[in-house]
């Protein structure tokens, strides 16, 4: 006799779903109408399902026009009247069919231009050609108009010596650069650079209570209590000013909805529709000041204040907090009032997630290459977990939420599911079950792991249990926080080549292009600290990658404290210091040290390459003498050519590799990132706060592999490194082989507290695994006891390797294909051939 939850598979979609609907395994986005409301298909047909899109120059046009007329004013009040001339003047847009409005200024899909960050790499795309599609730019690309590119130019020198980059790179000598994106690439900071930091929230908590207008009530208090006579109050003084004028413009802003509303409610022909654009137009001067009273109402203000926050920063991964928390009181409150059915909420919910994914960003070709991660950028929205009381807080929003991720099949919001020990089984049926579908959401984390990271980094109890999701991995408390996540990328990998090549690279040669200047004078990249060829003992290994680490992990930390420090000086942003707890209290921007908690996070990556990497030279060397430490060093140096039996030994099961419950290797595995983690925790930071260090590398690894030659635990040139917190993979073999729970318990022994900035573990599955409540229920076993072990973060892939191989010989018949990349999902056929080949190459689970 069949199941209920076999009995549901295949069926059509619900308003309603029942909690163990099985929606099938590894079908993805690879249905015509997912939703039961006919509203959110048609709105999901006339949204293209791809990241590319236009960059559009209005934005740009108005900032300038207002630091021109406001030029001599103190940097945050000029600051200020940019995006309120933003706000007052871009253009606004309201689509058939739509319930809740938003934007950033620009049509769907179209990008805004932010000159703050500089206009010389976007122009110099334009003129090389690299910016639309090409042979180098396969995905992620942008259209632009004559108009656009004439208008850009023409503003181009006005900005010259005011953006973050020009500002940023005097302060910097070359023992910091040499590292860097500019140099040879062992670390990442650039993003701060061509972009605001972002990685925030903002406090709805205080949104949904003041409105707009009881925040302008407070700054009004703050400003009565100054003594302009003391030089601090004067500083405050220019910070309340600024924020005066964002709160104001965000009022209007929201006011210029309403009118558009009402405007074109007048000439509807539509009973229905013209009934729907006026309450719209009603919400939408309501909310302009007041704090909402309805589910609907808090929907669109809390989209529209977001909107705002990325229009003023172009930060990545402006994020939704807990978003079955702090919405949970309108609902309960209309369901009581009668005032909407769970059915409309629902309905609702869809079309939140769908404006989401019409926004757009454009990024240097350089980032679109590294990070390979297109769209908007980490709009992450977090449900289940504890409450600030410690207990489980599911309600029906959690449940509410992941279905409308099944009703709209699209890759935003990147969606975080919290666990511990006490969820509800009702809940983790559905998530199996969401996860079975094959879309790469949700991703998993764990508050026995996460909660007790955060409180070791000085936050409170209540403010650790009500955390959230931000970007890909990073616990943030939500709305009290500027965090800096995801500051920066650090290659672990190449801090052990260095460590066993005395601080020079193993392809040194005239072909680079830092030779004149470091190998043909006799320098080196890195710390002088001994070769593999001489040391007699494995501890000389440990050492040297301990003082090679030290040595790389400080110059990081100085070139992120600069671009920390310029960010203060040339971008505050007054708007999200109104809505981000203790900046007006203080009287500080955001950007300064204003919030409640303030860290900057760097994330170390290869862990398993450097586990592996330090097993084999530990094994092979100094154990089993099987190899000398030159020959290993010189069969890399010659990409194992002449070396195959040794290559082919390297990546066989008779070498300890992590992955696998193996002692032996897991424990350096930890070493590696225990030194990591050492020299980057608690170093002071430009905003008042410290640093915490991470632990995951998106799509990076393959960046980092493509900058790095052959290594001593099996890697070829140019592979990518390992990737997150998982296992290698070589051309040659996956060197995890004993299965998922092997997998669980080996990444369970690295102490993911300590890497308070977030971990990230891949796993991927073959369909025919999860099938039905067997493959289901094993899922949810593994899940629970990774969150036994603490582990603090999971994400899945399900799907095959045939049905990617063909997804890439085919990619027509494969457009809605999502797959899970890293702290994100994303259309396949959308991704670079690398990245392709990078999920295809991971290691295939099964339970047999």
């Amino acid at each position: 006799m069949m199941s209920v939850a076999e009995k549901l598979i295949g069926t059509e979609p619900c308003a309603i779903e029942p909690f163990d609907k099985d929606w099938g395994v590894g079908v993805s986005g690879m249905v015509d109408n997912p939703s039961p409301f006919p509203r959110v298909n048609r709105i999901l047909k006339d949204t293209a399902k791809t990241t590319s899109g236009t960059i559009d120059a209005n934005r740009a046009l108005l900032v300038t026009e207002a630091y021109k007329k406001y030029a001599g004013y103190p940097q945050i009040v000029k600051v200020a009247h940019g995006v309120s001339n933003m706000l007052r003047n871009t253009p606004i847009f309201i689509y058939q069919d739509e319930l809740l409005v938003g934007g950033l200024g620009v049509p769907k899909k179209h990008a805004p231009v932010f000159p703050e960050f500089g206009l010389d790499w976007l122009l110099g795309e334009i003129d090389n050609g690299l910016l639309n599609y090409s042979e180098k730019r396969t995905h992620d690309f942008f259209d632009y108009t004559a108009e656009t590119e004439k208008s850009l130019k023409e503003i181009r020198d006005f900005w010259h010596g005011q953006c973050i980059e020009d500002v940023t790179l005097p302060m910097l000598t070359d023992e910091e650069i040499k590292g860097s994106y500019l140099g040879k690439g062992l670390f990442l900071p650039n993003a701060y650079i061509y972009s605001g930091a972002g990685h925030t929230s903002i406090n709805y908590e205080k949104l949904f209570k003041l409105g707009f207008g009881g925040i302008r009530k407070q700054i009004e208090e703050q400003m009565r209590k100054l003594d302009l006579c003391l030089p601090e109050d004067i500083k405050k003084n220019n910070f309340y000013e600024a924020t005066l004028i964002t709160c104001d413009a965000a009022t209007e802003y929201i006011m210029r909805f309403s009118r558009l509303a009402r405007k074109m409610s007048a000439s509807e022909p539509s009973a229905g529709r013209k009934k729907e654009l006026q309450q719209m137009a009603d919400n939408l001067a309501w909310i302009s000041a007041n704090p909402p009273r309805t589910f609907w109402e808090a929907i669109q203000l809390q989209l529209l204040a977001n909107n705002m926050v990325q229009m003023e920063s172009n930060g990545h991964s402006i994020s939704y907090g807990r978003f079955d928390q702090y919405m949970y009181p309108f609902y309960k409150n209309d369901i009581k009032n009668g005032t909407a059915t769970r059915e409309f909420m629902q309905e609702l919910i869809e079309c939140f997630f769908i404006k989401i994914f019409e926004q757009n960003k454009v990024r240097d070709i350089n980032s679109i290459t590294v990070f390979a991660n297109g769209g908007i950028g980490g709009p992450c929205l977090t449900v289940g977990g504890i409450g600030k009381d410690g207990l489980d807080a599911t309600n029906d929003l959690t449940f509410m939420t992941m279905d409308a991720h099944v009703h709209t099949r699209i890759p935003t919001p990147w969606m975080a599911v919290r666990l511990h020990n006490n969820t509800p089984w009702e809940l983790k049926v559905k998530l199996a079950n969401l996860i079975k579908l094959g879309t790469g959401e949700p991703k998993i984390f764990n508050d026995e792991a996460t909660i007790p990271s955060m409180l070791s980094n000085g936050r409170s109890v209540e403010d650790c249990r009500d955390y959230q999701v931000v970007g890909c991995v990073e616990p943030d408390a939500t709305g009290k926080e500027y965090g800096w996540h995801d500051a920066a990328y650090f290659n672990m990998a190449k801090v052990l080549e260095l460590a066993i090549n005395d601080g020079r690279c193993l392809e040194c040669s005239s072909t680079c292009p830092r030779w004149e200047k470091c190998g043909s004078v006799g320098k080196r990249l890195g710390l002088q600290t001994g070769s593999l060829a001489d040391f007699k003992t494995f501890d000389e290994v440990l050492e040297a990658y301990d003082r090679q680490m030290k040595y790389w992990c400080d110059r990081m930390v100085k070139f992120l404290n600069a671009i920390d420090i310029v960010h203060q000086e040339i971008k505050p942003l007054p708007y999200l210091s109104l809505l981000n707890e203790d900046c007006i209290e203080k009287g500080m921007d955001v950007t300064a040290g204003g919030a409640k908690y303030n860290f900057s996070g760097p994330q170390a990556v290869g862990i398993g390459t450097v586990g592996d990497g330090l097993a084999t030279i530990k094994q092979l060397v100094f154990e089993e003498k099987k190899v000398t430490g030159e020959e290993l060093l010189t069969a890399v140096k010659k990409n194992w050519e002449g070396y195959e039996p040794l290559y082919a030994l390297v990546n066989s099961d008779k070498i300890h590799h992590y992955g696998n419950d193996d002692d032996y290797v897991d424990k350096l595995a930890k070493f590696g990132l225990d030194t990591y983690c050492k020299h980057i925790e608690k170093r002071p930071n430009a905003h008042g706060g410290w640093f915490q260090p991470g632990s995951y590398s998106v799509a990076v690894n393959v960046a980092f592999g493509g900058f790095q030659w052959a290594s001593v635990e099996g890697r070829e040139a140019f592979e990518p490194i390992s990737d997150c917190m998982g296992a290698v993979h070589t051309h040659k073999a996956c060197h995890d082989t004993e299965g998922p729970s092997a997998i669980c318990k080996s990444v369970t022994k690295l102490d993911h507290g300590r890497c308070a900035n977030g971990t990230l573990l891949n796993w991927k599955f073959t369909p025919t695994t999860l099938t039905g409540e067997t493959g289901r229920d094993n899922l949810i076993s593994l899940l629970e006891t990774y969150v036994q072990r603490k582990g603090m973060h999971s994400q899945f892939t399900v799907v095959s390797r045939d049905t990617l191989l063909d997804a890439q010989a085919h990619p027509d018949n494969y457009r809605g294909l999502l797959v899970r990349v890293a702290g994100y999902s994303a259309y396949f056929v959308e991704l670079s051939k690398e990245l392709q080949d990078d999920i295809i190459g991971r290691t295939e689970l099964s339970f047999d």
